[in-house]
């Protein structure tokens, strides 16, 4: 069969600045919380530091070449507000806009839409010492550095994205293992709140502007939770637990419905979790975007007879990048599911999806990649199929162009098509480099 996909379909790849670039105190730069993080003992693993990453920062051009020779339409990387303004709130760094105006001059020149996020996790360190997210002036601040990018970049970008996955500002702030590291969920809560709230004034700030060719949106992932007994009562609350209450309804309730879903407000309340809200704070939420991005990696069923009462993999809560299963073939119904729940009337983009590889001494087993290959194909086919049943998904982006600083997970999975030798830092293409180029080329894949 021929899975052959829209015409003018978007394909790219995604990266995250604090995951490639490094170059954590050249051109002005100031430390990120996952700078300072990343060099506590024991949170990351395998020691890995942000300090060099991929070299990005110096590698640009290679990364864009690399691009140009996979045939991407579209790049999503994110900007470094630690690089764009040190700490957060006070002079801007022209080295930084600087870095910034060549990164995009490369992609636009080798035909390449950018697809930028303002924030990707990398909170400027001098701002997480002020608070962090749970410090209401933290709207103010995010505007400002939003103004920056737009007065500096604009009409340059097409895609704009306020926030990626804002989840893990509540894993950071309430879980502990992601930055800043601190296990307090009522704090957690505020601090989501009031990223909301910058999201609603970012957006506000780009309307003013009203640019000719640019649109906005922001990206929440979803690792959608089902029971795998719908009539076991445990399955269902451990399902609608991960979903709504440390999920993505958290976000996508709020920013597409007006306010906090009853069973999440209801939770909040019995808990002493309800984080301060301002008159009209949902007002400046809920503001019209252009697409709204759904990073999917997996979908996950409950069964707390196997589990404890726990998570579909046995852990208590949180979106973890390694999963027991995939059923990666549900993506049609959480697409479905999703855009109505929430009445999501916009263009959506699948902003990330890609499958890990664990770090191995063997190098030729990484290259060789098949089981990449496989996973995408079975993320394609049901988005395919939705597209087919009328939902409106206008690209798709792999993560990762190339391995790279993953988090908590440090250097040892590995989500490229790309092999980076850390050492060298050389970019070895993968099996599925190949691959993938050759689903742009076709605008799709023959099984």
């Amino acid at each position: 069969m021929k899975y052959t996909f829209p015409e003018n379909f978007i394909w790219g790849v995604a990266t995250a600045a604090q995951q490639i670039e490094g170059g954590i105190t050249e051109g002005g730069r100031g430390l990120s919380n996952w700078d300072v993080f990343s060099h506590i003992p024991g949170k990351i693993e395998g020691g890995g530091v942000t300090d060099v990453a991929c070299d990005s920062y110096h590698r640009y051009e290679e990364d864009v070449a690399l691009m140009k020779k996979l045939g991407v339409k579209s790049y999503r990387f994110s900007f470094s507000w630690p690089r764009i303004i040190p700490d957060g709130c006070g002079e801007v760094n022209p080295e930084g806009i600087a870095y910034y105006r060549k990164l995009i001059d490369c992609l636009k020149k080798n035909g390449i839409v950018p697809n930028a996020t303002m924030f990707h996790w990398d909170l400027p360190y001098a701002l997480q010492v002020k608070g962090g997210f749970g410090n209401r002036n933290m709207t103010g601040w995010f505007k400002r550095y939003a103004e920056v990018l737009l007065d500096n970049f604009g009409n340059d970008i097409e895609y704009w994205v306020t926030f990626n996955e804002p989840i893990a500002t509540y894993v950071g702030n309430a879980k502990g293992f992601f930055a800043p590291g601190l296990s307090d969920d009522a704090y957690a809560r505020q601090c989501c709140h009031n990223l909301l709230v910058c999201h609603g004034e970012a957006v506000k700030l780009f309307r003013s502007r009203n640019f000719k060719n640019a649109k906005i949106g922001i990206v929440v992932d979803v690792w959608k939770h089902y029971p795998a007994d719908p009539e076991n009562a445990e399955d269902v609350k451990t399902a609608e637990f991960s979903n709504e209450i440390e999920g993505y309804g958290m976000f996508l309730n709020p920013l597409f419905l007006g306010g906090y879903s009853d069973i999440l407000t209801r939770y909040m309340e019995e808990n002493r979790l309800t984080p301060e809200i301002q008159p009209g704070d949902f007002d400046t939420i809920r503001q019209k975007l252009d697409f709204y991005g759904m990073n999917f990696y997996n979908v996950l069923i409950d069964d707390t007879r196997k589990t404890g009462g726990k998570n579909a993999d046995g852990s208590e809560g949180g979106n973890f990048q390694n999963r027991p299963e995939s059923h990666t073939e549900l993506l049609e119904r959480v697409l479905s599911e999703t855009v109505e729940k929430y009445k999501i009337d916009i263009p959506v983009m699948i902003s990330e999806n890609g499958l890990p590889q664990h770090n191995d001494p063997d190098r030729e087993k990484v290259l060789d990649d098949q089981e990449r290959i496989d996973y995408v194909k079975s993320v394609l086919k049901p988005l395919h199929s939705a597209i087919s049943h009328g939902i409106d998904v206008r690209g798709y982006y792999l993560w990762s162009l190339m391995d790279n600083f993953e988090w908590s997970a440090g250097f040892e999975a590995r989500f490229g098509l790309y092999y980076t030798d850390y050492e060298t830092l050389e970019r070895i293409p993968k099996k599925s480099a190949g691959w993938y180029a050759s689903v742009i080329a076709d605008n799709g894949f023959e099984e």
